[in-house]
């Protein structure tokens, strides 16, 4: 009987232990975090060595998602040491995911739209990929083509209510569906809305408007979950305060003054680069991130800066490989370039690979830090 007793107790002790196999290990723990400017996971720094795999079909998510090629990709990908990934979640809503009505009001969103994202995150988790998610992008605004549904998307902006309707049905949503997936590590708000501003075929809409929407949903992100946000501007004018620049229109005291709180900022920076920038602006590469031109990229030192986009094949008379280390030292905190799957000219993971390859043979350290 003593030995039937004790070995009942040995077995409840086994139940009450914590499993060691790998689909028993608490994930919140990977989640990324800042601190002191750079980003954290389990007490280590992480070093983002990412990339943009923004589509592999337009508008995927509810519009054709092929759940095994981001699979493969993504292993792919982490094979060869990426560890990141900037992926539009919706491009610009022409395949009807998002309803949104002839007055800019969001009244909710498609069964497919988020069955396919389902799908997307436990892909993503499946293969440890960390995914920037961009809601939304210039796109949705732009009617090249007599394009209709930009205006529906250009009254959404100029509407306090409209505004909100998008925040109360889709990034609230969003945000409670896969906020406990550590996977998620960040929400970028809107592709270069800069492009919303300064272009007449995205409706030329004034950045108060703008960055309006984006404290909203800022705000949002952050009283429901530990999502870390960004907004991926096009380049340094609107994004930095001083000489030679427009003034920062996503600093937490700019969104804050259009938007009474306190939970209306961003997390970390992620300006753009191609090489246009480069003629009116530093290299950011070879610069701090911090600091006014020539000596740096113009940023507030208050966040961690990443390099959001920026081409695969590497700056104007330097390699891939130079950027990335360049970047490194200078104190950028991660590097992510267009594009993965050569949707355009840029490049892709190809021409990336020397660069992706030689920052994990370096600091393997700060790009698996829990392998």
């Amino acid at each position: 009987m003593k030995k039937i007793i004790y070995c009942a107790m040995i077995l409840i002790m086994c139940a009450l232990l914590p499993c060691c196999e790998d689909d028993e290990v608490d994930y919140e723990n990977r989640r990324i975090t800042v601190k002191n400017n750079e980003f954290m996971v389990e007490g280590k720094r992480i070093w983002i060595n990412g990339t943009n795999t923004p589509w592999d079909k337009w508008n995927d998510f509810g519009g054709g998602y092929n759940d095994n090629w981001w699979n493969e990709h993504f292993a792919k990908l982490h094979k060869a040491g990426i560890n990141a990934v900037r992926v539009w979640i919706n491009c610009n809503n022409d395949n009807g995911a998002i309803d949104i009505g002839s007055n800019g009001m969001v009244s909710g969103v498609s069964a497919a739209h988020w069955n396919d994202l389902d799908l997307f995150f436990k892909t993503a988790e499946r293969n440890k990929i960390y995914i920037m998610a961009t809601l939304l992008s210039f796109d949705h605004f732009k009617n090249t083509g007599s394009r209709p549904a930009a205006d529906r998307w250009r009254a959404m902006l100029k509407s306090d209510a409209a505004a909100k309707s998008f925040v109360d049905n889709y990034t609230v949503p969003f945000v409670k569906r896969y906020k406990d997936n550590p996977w998620l590590w960040s929400i970028d708000i809107c592709n270069e809305p800069d492009w919303i501003f300064e272009e007449n075929e995205c409706g030329k809409i004034q950045w108060e408007r703008i960055s309006y929407f984006l404290a909203l949903n800022a705000a949002a992100i952050h009283e429901h979950s530990k999502i870390l946000v960004t907004v991926g501007m096009s380049f340094p004018k609107y994004n930095a305060d001083g000489s030679g620049y427009e003034g920062n229109k996503v600093s937490d005291a700019f969104l804050q003054s259009l938007y009474k709180n306190n939970k209306a900022y961003l997390d970390f920076w992620s300006p753009h680069y191609y090489d246009w920038v480069g003629v009116w602006y530093s290299v950011p590469f070879y610069v701090s991130p911090y600091g006014s031109k020539p000596a740096g990229f113009g940023l507030d030192g208050s966040k961690p800066a990443i390099i959001g986009e920026c081409s695969a094949k590497g700056s104007k008379g330097n390699t891939i490989t130079s950027d990335y280390k360049n970047a490194h030292k200078n104190g950028w905190q991660g590097v992510m370039p267009w594009t993965s799957n050569g949707v355009d000219g840029n490049g892709s993971l190809n021409d990336m690979l020397p660069a992706v390859k030689y920052m994990l043979e370096q600091h393997r350290d700060i790009i698996f830090p829990l392998d």
